[in-house]
C-alpha cells in the first residue's frame, strides 16, 4: 500500500457497528430461526451502500463493509466458508488446557469478578465451554466472499472512494483452538487452511480490492500460554502460524495487502499483554505492504519507540492505531496529528497511515462505543490526519 506523496490517507480496522435492522437478521441466523433470506440480501446490500458512504464522507480515504456480512464475529465467520470444522463441548481436561479453551489467561486470573460480568454482557460465556474439531479434509467455498465483494465494490463506486478493502481472517486466528483428527500433525493442518484462506485472499484482491489479514490471536495468545509455558515455546508456536499465513499470502501483491494485530481487543485491563518489542520481528515476518497495530489505547501507546530501533524495509507502511475503540472519549484532532507526527518523523512521513486500534464492534451484537461516537472518532481521524500532513509537507508550523 503506497504512501500518497502530499499527505496521509486514513483507514480502520473494518469492523463497524451494524444497523438494528441488519441485527435483526443476525441475530435470526445465529439462533437458526427462519429469515426472509431476499429480504436479508437486500438489507445488507443496501446497510453496506450506506456505511461506504459515511465512511467517506467522514473524511475516510480506504473504506470497508464494516464486516456487515460477517456472522460470529471477526475470525469464526469462515468456518461457515468451510467444510471439514465442527464444535462439539469441551471435556474437563480440555478446559484445562490455555490451547483448548476459547477463554483462560493471566488477566481472568488477576480480574475474575471483572470477566464474569463481562463474560455476560459480552455473550462470550455461550462460547466458553465449547472447541473447534477438524475432523475432514478442509476445503473452501467462494459464494460468500463473493457476494461481499460484490457489495462493497458497488457501494465503492457509489460513494467514489479512493480504495477499499475487505477484512479477512489468518490462519492463527481461524482455528486457534482446534482438535485436529484428521491431518498427521498440525503444520499440514495450518498448511491445509492456509490453502483455502489463499482462495479467499486472492478472490479479494483479484476484484481491485485491498484485502487485510486480521490476527488477533497472534499476540493474545502469550497471554494465555505463558506461563505455563516459555516464551520460546510461544515463539515456536507463533513461527509455525506466521509460516502457514506466508504460504497463504503466495502470490498475493504486497501493494494490495495489510497485516493486522491486536492484544484481542476486548475492553479490558490487558495487564499481561506481550510486549510490542518482543513480537514485532514476527508481524514484520509476513509479506504484506502495511502493517497495522495499536497504538492509541494506554497498555499500547508508549510502543511507537520501538520503531526507533527496528527498521521498517523500503516501500512498507505502518498503520498505527490514532484513535481507540475501547473508550467513548473522542480523541482530539491535534492529538491524534501529535500521534501521527511522532511515528512519521522516525520512518518516514510517506511511510505512516492514519488507522484505528481495532474494529467498532466486537462481534455483530457487540458494540464498543456508540455509533455516533464512532463516527465522531472516524471525523476526528481525518482531520487529525490533515493537521499532519500540513505540517509533515510544511502547510503548517509545527504544534
Amino acid at each position: 500500500m503506497p504512501g500518497t506523496p502530499d499527505r496521509v490517507r486514513t483507514t480502520h480496522v473494518g469492523s463497524l457497528v451494524r444497523p438494528p435492522e441488519l441485527i435483526e437478521f443476525l441475530h435470526k441466523i445465529e439462533d437458526g430461526q427462519p429469515y426472509d433470506k431476499a429480504a436479508y440480501e437486500a438489507c445488507l446490500k443496501q446497510s453496506i451502500e450506506k456505511v461506504v458512504r459515511q465512511q467517506a464522507e467522514a473524511g475516510i480515504d480506504i473504506v470497508s463493509d464494516g464486516e456487515f456480512s460477517k456472522g460470529r464475529n471477526w475470525a469464526f465467520y469462515v468456518h461457515d466458508r468451510l467444510s471439514g470444522v465442527t464444535a462439539r463441548p469441551l471435556t474437563s481436561e480440555e478446559a484445562k488446557d490455555p490451547l483448548a479453551a476459547v477463554g483462560g489467561g493471566q488477566d481472568r486470573v488477576a480480574f475474575p469478578e471483572f470477566y464474569a460480568e463481562y463474560d455476560r454482557i459480552s455473550g462470550l460465556s455461550k462460547r466458553l465451554g465449547s472447541r473447534f474439531v477438524v475432523n475432514g479434509p478442509l476445503r473452501y467455498s467462494d459464494v460468500q466472499v463473493k457476494r461481499d465483494i460484490a457489495n462493497l465494490k458497488a457501494a465503492a463506486a457509489k460513494a467514489a472512494v479512493e480504495g477499499a478493502f475487505l477484512p479477512v481472517v489468518a490462519p492463527a486466528s481461524a482455528l486457534p483452538n482446534a482438535k485436529n483428527e484428521h491431518y498427521p500433525d498440525e503444520k499440514s493442518l495450518l498448511l491445509a487452511l492456509a490453502d483455502c484462506l489463499h482462495q479467499e485472499y486472492k478472490t479479494i484482491v483479484d476484484a481491485g480490492l485491498y484485502v487485510q489479514i486480521d490476527d488477533a490471536f497472534l499476540p493474545y495468545m502469550h497471554e494465555r500460554m505463558v506461563p505455563p509455558m516459555t516464551h520460546m515455546q510461544y515463539r515456536e508456536w507463533a513461527q509455525l502460524r506466521i509460516d502457514a499465513l506466508n504460504h497463504a499470502l503466495k502470490g498475493i501483491p504486497r501493494e494490495r495487502s495489510r497485516y493486522h494485530i491486536c492484544w484481542g481487543s476486548w475492553n479490558g485491563p490487558h495487564a499481561f499483554d506481550v510486549p510490542m518489542k518482543d513480537i514485532v520481528d514476527l508481524m514484520l515476518q509476513v509479506n504484506v505492504g502495511a502493517y497495522q497495530f495499536e497504538a492509541a489505547n494506554p497498555r499500547h501507546e508508549h510502543e511507537w519507540v520501538v520503531w526507533r530501533t527496528v527498521e521498517l524495509a523500503t516501500g512498507k507502511v505502518l498503520i498505527p492505531g490514532v484513535i481507540s475503540h475501547a473508550t467513548n472519549i473522542v480523541e482530539h484532532p491535534e492529538l491524534v496529528a501529535q500521534r501521527i507526527v511522532r511515528l512519521a518523523n522516525v520512518v518516514g512521513r510517506e511511510n505512516v497511515m492514519g488507522g484505528t486500534d481495532c474494529g467498532f464492534a466486537q462481534s455483530p451484537f457487540a458494540q464498543r462505543v456508540h455509533p455516533s461516537i464512532m463516527w465522531a472518532k472516524l471525523r476526528s481521524l481525518a482531520e487529525g490526519a490533515k493537521l499532519a500532513s500540513d505540517e509533515l509537507w510544511g502547510r503548517r508550523s509545527a504544534a
